[in-house]
């Protein structure tokens, strides 16, 4: 009986849904004549960036806000991380890049960084496109060159198809971008991840997944603590660390899946576009490193670069997207 009910406690406590965390910030700051709240970024993450980062937050709607980060000036640049990181996956991009060339926005997904935490119930595709476009739509930009990886690929692609306007040009990263049309698990902890409890106990609880970035990359040692730290830490100090498993079972496992309509919709969306796009991709990536020839299909012609990077491939060969960037930003200007 006490070993039933200590279970059942456990089974509770540890499938909570987490509760809205809405983040305050200090003062304001001024982005291009627009008043944002300004958040000062902490000390283990400061010392990480040089100090023309501009850090603020844009509430897109009642209590939800995304946390902005961007650098430099000239054309804009929008780069979306995935999960579980945060725009600081793009840093090292950053020192790679011409920043008196380039405006590099790199905005957190709701639920990671130090973005707004939500109920796992809010975390669906198409709360994640809304929450971005909106985000997007409050810097009034006129046109973007887009870089992607992850669920920021999905998600980045499906804002922009909100506003088409914008997008003129594609550094694409390992990520997918397709509907999927029989049931198939992305990958043995995807499938894990699905079970009810099991994926909490094992994926929260025993082995989180912050933790476990390191084994998901080509050289591990790409992730040491102080790097996990920039992406893991300020969900534990929210008090809801919900969003890294959650967004784990936003991944598509079939046609049936709850996220599938929106994965048809921007299928549809990014094979009907006709703009310059290169492909980096993280050929040692045990998720996703085999989905090449799909993204491929996708943008056939577009050149590919296979680099012996893993899942997080912004943190192994930064110089190598930067040089993509460019090139894409180039042709994105070039008259016609």
């Amino acid at each position: 009986m006490i070993i039933t009910l200590a279970l059942g406690i456990t089974a509770f406590a540890i499938t909570r849904p987490g509760e809205l965390v809405t983040p305050i910030g200090q003062g304001s700051m001024s982005i291009d004549g627009r008043e944002f709240e300004a958040f000062p970024l902490p000390d283990y993450v400061a010392n990480k960036v040089t100090s023309g980062y501009k850090s603020y937050f844009i509430e897109v709607e009642p209590g939800i806000k995304v946390h902005m980060l961007e650098v430099g000036s000239g054309y804009p640049v929008f780069m979306q991380h995935g999960n579980p990181t945060s725009g600081l996956l793009y840093r090292r991009v950053v020192e790679a890049l011409p920043i008196d060339q380039v405006r590099v926005i790199m905005p957190t997904l709701v639920g990671l960084g130090f973005s707004t935490k939500v109920p796992v119930f809010e975390h669906t595709v198409d709360n994640h496109i809304r929450w971005i476009n909106a985000a997007l739509g409050s810097l009034d930009l006129e046109e973007l060159v887009f870089v992607g990886q992850d669920w920021g690929g999905p998600i980045g692609m499906g804002a922009l198809a909100e506003s088409p306007r914008l997008l003129k040009g594609a550094v694409i990263m390992n990520t997918g971008l397709n509907a999927p049309t029989e049931p198939m698990d992305l990958s043995t902890a995807h499938a894990t991840a699905k079970a009810p409890i099991t994926g909490e106990l094992l994926l929260e609880v025993l082995f989180p997944i912050t933790s476990r970035l390191s084994g998901a990359q080509g050289d591990p040692a790409s992730m040491p603590d102080d790097v996990i730290a920039l992406y893991e830490r300020p969900l534990i100090d929210s008090g809801n660390d919900k969003a890294p498993l959650t967004m784990m079972r936003m991944v598509t496992d079939g046609p049936d899946h709850p996220s599938a309509l929106a994965m048809q919709r921007i299928e549809s969306y990014v094979t009907s576009l006709a703009i310059p796009v290169e492909l980096v991709w993280g050929m040692k990536d045990p998720i996703l490193g085999k989905s090449l020839p799909n993204m491929r299909a996708n943008f056939p012609g577009a050149p590919v670069l296979e680099t012996d990077a893993g899942h997080f491939l912004q943190e192994e060969v930064p110089e190598e997207i930067a040089a993509a960037v460019m090139r894409v930003v180039a042709k994105a200007k070039a008259p016609g």
